[in-house]
Order: structure tokens, then sequence, then C-alpha cells
């Protein structure tokens, strides 16, 4: 006898959703990833900016370009700003995901549990009944040899 759990779909359908869970938090830590090499070569560009207006100043400079380097710079300020707050939701985008995978991963593990009690105890009934019948059969053949 074969065993058959009534509840496999369920069993399939949380593994489906931790592997879904999986992906999205990959996915997640790719953005973060992302998110943080932009806010690296923002400020990579403000320092090498930075640099060059300093390095500027110590020269004949119109105002112009002190103005236009100093504005550049402020955008920049601001760019950096804006980026640290894209890694901030990028960091608690990855947060929610893993602890959404931690979630999906009990579920999946509370499910594959109860699959393994279903299948010991299958096991146990199925031995017990084989014991049973050899138990039987010892019985009938003990009383066919007593009659002879």
């Amino acid at each position: 006898m074969k065993f058959h759990y009534p509840l496999q779909k369920i069993v399939d359908l949380k593994g489906s959703e931790k592997s879904m869970a999986e992906w999205e938090y990959a996915a997640s830590l790719g953005k973060l990833k992302a998110e943080e090499e932009t806010l690296a070569s923002l400020t990579r560009d403000l320092e090498q900016m930075a640099q060059a207006l300093s390095e500027q100043t110590k020269r004949p400079t119109s105002l112009f370009e002190i103005q236009r380097m100093q504005e550049y710079i402020g955008w920049l300020e601001q760019r950096i700003r804006h980026q640290r707050e894209g890694v901030r939701k990028a960091k608690e985008a990855a947060r929610l995901r893993q602890r959404k995978l931690a979630d999906r991963t009990v579920d999946e593990k509370v499910w594959l549990n109860a699959r393994d009690r279903a299948k010991e105890l299958f096991v146990q009934q199925a031995l017990a009944n084989e014991q049973n019948t050899l138990d039987e059969m010892a019985v009938m053949r003990a009383a066919a040899s007593a009659r002879r």
C-alpha cells in the first residue's frame, strides 16, 4: 500500500510560497546593492568635485566657473540625500522580505513535519496490519496442524 497524503497540495503550495519569498528577498537584496552602488558613485563624484573646486580656487578662475562648480556640488549633495533615503527604503524592503521568507520557511516546515508524522503513522499502521496478518496466518496453520 502506497502512502498518500491528502493535504499534499497544501504542502506544495507552502513550498511554492517559500520559493517565491526567496526570489523576492534576492530581488530586494539586488535593489539594495544597486542603491548602495549609486550612493557610492555620487559620493565619489562629490569628493572629486570638491577636490577640483579646491584646486580651481588656487588658480585664477572666473567667478562664474566657481559658482557653476558650487551649484553642481549642491546638486550632488541633494542627490546624495535623496539616494540615502533610497538606500534606507531598500534596506527596509529587504528586512521585510527577509521576515516574510522566515515566516514562509517556518510555515513550510510545519506542513512538512505534519506530512512526515502522517507518513510515520501510516508506516506504523501498515506494519501493525502486516504483523496481524502474519499472526493470523500462524494461528490458522497451528490450528490446522493441531487438527491432523
